[in-house]
């Protein structure tokens, strides 16, 4: 929770209730259930411990404060902490809590919990139920819970005080306060109800910005004042980060914030008033507008990208106009040439100026010069795009023929006819390997002669890089029947059946799928239809404690033989046991006439590929009629995504398990830009481009897999890591297939070969180098999945400003 809210945690009686009963239910089974339970050393003697809850009940000999395990991980892994019946648990201090970072349930019930510190839960932003049930608590401050977004807060049973500190409870839970009955105790010891609890002087303060809105120059002073009011009296204090100079005058319930010689810096800077008080806390913000003259702050030299690109960035509000120069001439704009805007920040635009397919004639001395009614800058670069068609002939092509006819010698006509000779036998040998290539090589998979190659005469405008120099082209000894013919040479592609299945040795003995009544599904519409069969939109009841139905995506298989029913329980079985935010929740199985049907997690935006083409600049040819254009994705969206993916890599690592087809087809885009990972094995139709049929079944995502993946068919975490490489080349260029100008044939020839895709555009430096990193040719060589995490979520929290967008 942000800053408290009276009234924002309301929630119906039916639904808390259902929640406590799932909960108190859910703590039942946790002391029996069949987690791997730590080592008596690693808990307390009242305790017991499995790798994510812990559970103290056992009132002899009890304990006094929250079990400490032998090491920082293993606290960190901790979701759910339940404690009852402990007579000597009377408070939770500063740092009780402070290693269980990724605590999400809490209950400390039927003891004697007198005391809650305001730092209690500091450090636990991912706590979502707390239960303080029958305890001794007499009060409890809002405070506590100000940086949290509690969903379930309980506190019945409590002897509370009928005070003005406790008042925030009342205005919080409002209905929810007559459904726990939760009551409070007068001066003179009568109880009464919390929900008609009334008194004088005690109120949430207010709190008012003026100005409200404001526009300043550059170098100017601006004089703000907050006004509060509220009683108790409220304690006011301004929030803010910036660069320019600033004194604090409070007298009573009015401060005057003095900004002097403001910074253009601090543009668009959020201000903030806060009042509080033991009732709460009220804030009044503005958003600082100075006005500034334009700056170039960076111009550099052309690039060639999907279109050729002179990168600037530059800041100014209100917003410039930018004219462009070439040798001293306007440029005239239109749709070969075009300015380009491709992120906003806070004070910068950062773009380029694109030009489709220039030619020499295009060459010259560039100048931009930007301009608002408070200035203008300029500044200068040389751009060459293409040699003048006369650069590399000699002077001798100009001179003018002679009126006196020329003879060829005698020897010079007998050269003649051995060139010509010659060129005839290599002509006759070249049709007669054509011949032998086409009826005497045939491959296993139907791949007959050579495909079209990629030419190496020229690197430099191939849009491809090397990683490494050595040789990649297998010997004859390490081929077998089943190579592929690409170009002059011969590649091993070997079939593997075992593609897509999933290995026993990843499945826990004690795993238990959930099963789920037919008559709980209601079909709503089809989603797609993949190569196991159909998925549905549906809603399905009972499903979760705290709503009657839920929207679900149902997997359904059409085949029903044994081997495919089989497959569909050790599939199962394993998405059972993969439980991270940031992958698909599997919720269970149907199995009680064909189709068998499994449930997942239904995500409101669909696959990532399909948003990130749908939020990037060719969005308008996705639009499908709409009239609005989406909004397109900035840098640190596109981070934040990265991170996300890498997060739930990191999990499927740990867990011993390789995806073998991560993409962004494969990822899942839900509210809030929350992605996961999942495949409801529907991609390998929809997206049938992105695959290479082997074996006239197994289908291959060849643009995604390493060399040792293509030629031997070794798929490993360090192979996952290939792809997630991949996937972050996707997400920066909105989705764009990889390799999209090759053939599939080209396409192995080239990871074969040690290239790599190049940088895109609105990529940062940063991130093609942790690309880099994910593409070297050997496994070993490539960056350990938690570091390419670590270092996207560095990227994440980088302010955009700072990030090298264009090199």
């Amino acid at each position: 929770m942000s800053a408290y809210q009276p009234g924002s945690w309301a929630l119906s009686g039916s639904e808390s209730w259902r929640c406590l009963w799932w909960w108190v239910l859910a703590c039942g089974v946790a002391v029996g259930s069949g987690d791997p339970w730590m080592s008596a050393e690693a808990c307390r003697s009242s305790c017991s411990c499995s790798s994510t809850r812990i559970s103290c009940v056992d009132p002899e000999p009890g304990i006094s404060s929250f079990p400490s395990l032998q090491s920082d991980a293993e606290m960190e892994n901790i979701t759910d902490i339940y404690i009852a019946n402990q007579n000597g648990f009377s408070s939770i201090n500063d740092k009780d809590l402070h290693h269980y970072k990724n605590l999400r349930n809490l209950t400390v019930t039927n003891s004697r919990l007198t005391y809650v510190s305001k730092l209690a839960f500091e450090n636990n932003l991912k706590l979502q139920y707390l239960n303080l049930k029958d305890n001794n608590l007499s009060s409890l401050s809002w405070r506590i819970f100000k940086h949290l977004n509690i969903s379930y807060l309980i506190l019945s049973g409590n002897p509370l005080r009928c005070s003005c500190e406790n008042m925030w409870i009342k205005l919080l839970l409002g209905e929810e306060a007559d459904t726990q009955e939760l009551r409070c105790t007068e001066d003179g010891g009568a109880r009464k109800m919390l929900s008609s609890l009334t008194l004088p002087n005690c109120e949430v303060p207010m709190a008012t910005v003026s100005p409200s809105k404001t526009s300043v120059k550059e170098g100017e002073n601006l004089e703000l004042s907050c006004t509060t009011s509220g009683v108790p009296a409220p304690e006011l204090i301004w929030k803010m980060l910036l660069a320019s100079n600033y004194e604090i005058e409070t007298s009573g319930q009015i401060s005057v914030l003095r900004l002097s010689n403001l910074s253009s810096l601090d543009h668009n800077s959020k201000i903030s008033c806060i009042a509080g008080n033991i009732v709460g806390e009220k804030e009044s913000s503005l958003q600082l507008d100075i006005l500034f003259p334009p700056k170039i702050t960076k111009l550099s030299d052309a690039i060639p990208d999907h279109h050729w690109c002179i990168p600037f960035s530059v800041a100014g509000n209100p917003a410039p106009l930018f004219q462009w120069y070439r040798n001293e001439e306007v440029v005239t704009e239109d749709d070969y040439i075009m300015t380009m805007i491709h992120d906003v920040t806070e004070r910068e635009y950062h773009g380029c100026l694109q030009l489709d397919n220039p030619t020499h004639i295009n060459n010259g001395r560039y100048r931009l010069v930007v301009t608002n009614e408070f200035g203008m800058d300029q500044k200068e670069v040389d751009a060459h795009f293409m040699k003048q068609p006369w650069d590399d002939v000699g002077p001798d092509y100009y001179e003018q023929p002679s009126d006196t006819p020329t003879v060829n010698p005698p020897e010079d006509r007998v050269a003649v006819y051995v060139v010509v000779g010659i060129a005839a036998v290599a002509f006759t040998g070249f049709l007669l390997m054509l011949v032998i290539l086409k009826f005497g090589g045939n491959s296993k998979f139907g791949i007959k002669g050579p495909s079209s190659v990629i030419s190496n005469d020229d690197d430099s405008a191939s849009p491809l890089h090397h990683v490494s120099n050595g040789s990649n082209t297998p010997s004859s000894s390490e081929m077998g029947p089943d190579a592929v013919i690409i170009g002059m040479t011969k590649i091993p592609v070997i079939e593997n059946p075992q593609y897509f299945r999933s290995t026993n040795s990843l499945l826990k003995t004690d795993t238990f799928v959930q099963h789920i009544k037919r008559h709980n599904i209601v079909l709503k519409r089809e989603l797609g239809e993949g190569a196991f069969g159909k998925v549905f939109l549906a809603e399905c009841y009972n499903l979760s404690p705290d709503q009657e139905k839920i929207l679900v995506a149902v997997k359904t298989l059409k085949e029903a033989s044994e081997n495919a029913r089989k497959d569909f329980h050790r599939e199962a079985e394993l998405l059972t046991n993969l439980q991270h935010e940031h992958i698909v929740t599997f919720y269970g199985v149907c199995v009680e006439s064909d189709p068998l049907i499994m449930v997942f997690e239904y995500m409101k935006h669909g696959d990532l590929n399909k948003f990130l083409r749908a939020h990037g600049p060719d969005a308008v040819l996705m639009a499908e009629g709409q009239t609005t254009r989406p909004v397109e994705l900035t840098q640190s969206q596109m981070l934040h995504i990265a991170q996300q993916i890498a997060s739930g890599m990191v999990y499927l690592a740990s867990q011993h398990f390789v995806h073998r087809d991560l993409a962004t087809r494969n990822c899942l885009v839900g509210e809030n830009l929350l992605v996961k990972i999942g495949d409801f094995g529907m991609s390998r139709d929809v997206y049938s481009t992105d695959y290479y049929r082997v074996g006239g079944h197994t289908m291959l995502p060849i643009r995604w897999m390493p060399p040792e993946s293509i030629m031997y068919r070794k798929f490993t975490t360090e192979s996952d890591v290939w792809s997630l490489g991949v996937v972050l080349w996707e997400i920066f260029t909105y989705g764009k297939q990889p390799w999209y100008q090759l053939s599939n044939n080209e396409v192995i020839e080239c990871i074969t070969q040690g290239r790599v895709l190049q940088r895109p555009r609105t990529c940062p430096k940063e991130v093609y180098d942790l690309m880099l990193g994910c593409w070297q040719r050997e496994p070993h060589m490539r960056l350990n999945i938690k570091e390419i995490h670590g270092l996207l979520l560095n990227l994440a929290k980088a302010s955009p400003v700072y990030l090298d967008i264009l090199g």
